[in-house]
């Protein structure tokens, strides 16, 4: 009889998922049904589906915190099956993976990767740096400089009703306008949107195609599920969207058209890019 207790309490304990709590307070919302969340509920409803992406805005500290915690918790629930973001290009995978089967890891771990400079190392390298421990692989998602090249200079054909609806086109060109304060020239708009869609056309395959249950850290707009790499999925032929979590500051309007669920973390102070915009364009005008 003891012997019984002891295995039914080890059985409990094994069940409850004990994880470190959230580094970050925020509300979480269920965005479907309007319900509050914690963080294990939240837990675990996203170590059901196969394919997860997660929203991020590119410089909040907070965000990428909880993106390592999440990362670490749904592995304690089911085996990951792959991580995928949206700051590795292909021409970094052979890094990726030699790195990924050194030991112990580089004392230049960015350097190793040939990281890019435009995204804060500071912000990304714990995540990649716990990544490339696990027995999963950390594949890139987005395009060569290259590729992005060549779209732009010649924007290739889009397949997909869902991607070619006027709404979404109408969308992502107001957030290319407004993501450069309004200065972008109306004749460098079209290439920019293909630039844009061929990116989240390119994160869906690669989700597609990595092992499962994947997950993919991507930009806001790359994430959601009205204008981004979901409806790209669903243009692959996938009947099923992947899942989509949103990390977004408080005060942010986030809707079930756009994300699953939602996590609001504390707003940060706003920086004036525009500014720094303008005075950039206006550099290049003078000459």
């Amino acid at each position: 009889m003891r012997v019984r207790v002891i295995l039914a309490a080890l059985l409990l304990s094994a069940c409850q998922h004990v994880s470190v709590p959230p580094p970050v307070s925020g509300e979480i919302r269920d965005l479907r049904s309007g319900q509050t969340l914690t963080a294990q509920e939240l837990l675990a409803r996203l170590a059901k589906p196969s394919r997860l992406i997660v929203g991020e805005q590119h410089d909040n500290r907070d965000h990428h915190q909880l993106q390592l915690w999440l990362l670490q918790a749904l592995g304690e629930r089911r085996p990951q099956g792959s991580l995928l973001l949206e700051m590795l290009t292909p021409d970094q995978q052979h890094r990726v993976d030699d790195v990924r089967h050194s030991s112990p890891l580089p004392t230049d771990l960015s350097g190793a990767l040939a990281w890019q400079p435009g995204w804060d190392w500071s912000l990304y390298g714990p995540i990649v740096r716990f990544a490339l421990t696990q027995p999963y692989p950390l594949l890139a998602a987005n395009m060569d400089a290259s590729e992005i090249r060549m779209v732009y200079a010649k924007p290739p054909t889009l397949n997909g009703s869902r991607s070619n609806a006027s709404s979404v086109r109408d969308e992502l060109l107001a957030q290319i306008s407004d993501s450069h304060c309004g200065l972008l020239p109306k004749s460098q708009m079209p290439a920019m949107l293909a630039v844009q869609q061929q990116r989240d056309r390119r994160m869906a395959e690669q989700l597609l195609a990595a092992p499962t249950p994947s997950l993919l850290f991507a930009g806001v707009y790359h994430a959601r599920k009205d204008v981004g790499v979901p409806i790209h999925v669903q243009d692959l032929g996938e009947p099923e969207a992947p899942t989509v979590l949103m990390l977004a500051e408080q005060g942010a309007e986030v809707t079930s058209a756009m994300a699953d669920y939602v996590w609001y973390a504390p707003a940060t102070p706003a920086q004036d890019y525009c500014a720094q915009m303008r005075k950039q364009f206006g550099k290049q005008s003078d000459q």
